[in-house]
């Protein structure tokens, strides 16, 4: 358990902007310090990506601030549970008073997103994978999916589950992509177009415009903040692979060491946790997530997730957004499960709201975001809660 806690958190507008990256990442910071009833005076470290290998630099300099600490450690969708970390051991060290994590993409307004093959031909796992003309990161995560569905004959409408799931809780957030669609099926699932396989259309993430922030300080300074503190409890981290050639099991992910370590210091259990935020680039991210952070068996998250578990109103309540699926993707997630997150603690989820239990209608006291980047490359585990 550490003593920092996050005191405001807040999205940048999403969908189709039509706004340059560095003007979203411009609205989601000022937006979460004002959530705190903090100032951009008030800031002395950032941490950030999605700009260029210079992403604080550039954030620090078109804000007009000077930083005494920076971090653009670059992972994909998970770097953001892991400037958590970073930030509260700066805060806890005295480097900084108050850090923001935020980030921004225009993908979707840009037509950025590629799904032509690696991008970088010259990499040692380019050989053994370029000639086969993979579409990345489509084929890397179907190669998964088809992996364990083998190895465990799980049902193909499992992974289906997981975006009929999302979309329903999308259904109640307006500011879901996907808000307003209507409900999607198993069936629709199943019958959306194949694109690498077993995965479909709507087993895949979206692709939008959109970014948020999330601000921290140390607790004893948040509780004489405007919200009350969602503390940091635990956090953990484990990177992987660059490629899937190299990769002995795709069905076993690097979850297993980031959960063990976030619960640890956290000194709770999965079943602790009352809501999850967890990276959901496809579905069988999520069933493979919650397999490795120990919430049931290898094999066993079919079960786990059957009769509408995860969906409003179940028993475990999951990316209550309406995630990457049905909620935004803007090429790195990471930061939208912290802010979903937090919102559930503090009990501003609104027709989404998750309750700790129905005898006492109070709003969850733990829960945890889990952050996956790359080709299930790098694995990010925070567990925040409420006092």
């Amino acid at each position: 358990m550490t003593n920092v806690a996050i005191v405001g958190a807040a999205e940048s507008d999403l969908g189709r902007t039509g706004k340059s990256i560095l003007t979203l990442q411009a609205q989601a910071i000022p937006r979460a310090l004002a959530d705190a009833g903090l100032t951009l005076a008030d800031v002395d470290g950032i941490a950030t990506a999605g700009v260029s290998r210079f992403s604080a630099t550039q954030v620090a300099e078109y804000l007009g601030l000077r930083p005494a600490w920076t971090d653009s450690t670059f992972a994909g969708g998970s770097a953001f549970e892991m400037y958590v970390a970073r930030a509260v051991q700066a805060i806890e060290a005295g480097q900084a008073s108050t850090v923001v994590i935020s980030y921004g993409s225009n993908q979707r307004s840009a037509r950025s997103r590629s799904l032509g093959g690696v991008k970088e031909t010259h990499t040692p796992e380019a050989q053994f994978e370029t000639p086969y003309g993979p579409l990345y990161p489509f084929s890397h995560y179907a190669m998964a999916a088809q992996s364990y569905l083998h190895k465990y004959g799980a049902a193909r409408e499992s992974l289906a589950e997981v975006a009929v799931a999302a979309r329903e809780w999308a259904l109640r957030n307006p500011k879901a992509y996907r808000y307003g669609a209507g409900p999607l099926t198993v069936d629709d699932v199943l019958g959306s177009d194949t694109v690498s396989s077993p995965l479909t259309v709507a087993d895949a993430c979206l692709v939008t415009d959109g970014g948020g922030a999330v601000v921290l300080t140390s607790l004893d300074r948040a509780r004489d903040l405007r919200r009350d503190p969602v503390r940091v409890l635990g956090y953990g981290e484990c990177t992987t692979n660059t490629s899937m050639a190299a990769v002995d099991d795709l069905t076993v992910t690097g979850a297993v060491e980031s959960g063990r370590a976030a619960f640890g210091r956290a000194g709770l259990t999965p079943a602790d946790v009352d809501v999850l935020e967890v990276y959901d680039s496809f579905t069988i991210t999520v069933l493979l997530t919650l397999e490795a952070l120990g919430f049931c068996g290898f094999g066993e998250a079919g079960d786990l997730i059957a009769d509408g578990r995860i969906r409003p109103g179940g028993g475990l309540p999951l990316n209550t957004s309406g995630g990457g699926l049905s909620y935004n993707h803007p090429g790195q997630y990471g930061v939208l499960l912290l802010v979903e997150a937090v919102r559930q603690l503090r009990g501003e989820g609104g027709a989404r709201q998750v309750e700790a239990g129905a005898a006492t209608g109070a709003a969850p006291k733990v829960a945890l975001a889990h952050g996956t980047g790359g080709i299930l490359s790098t694995h990010a585990t925070v567990l925040l809660g409420v006092e």
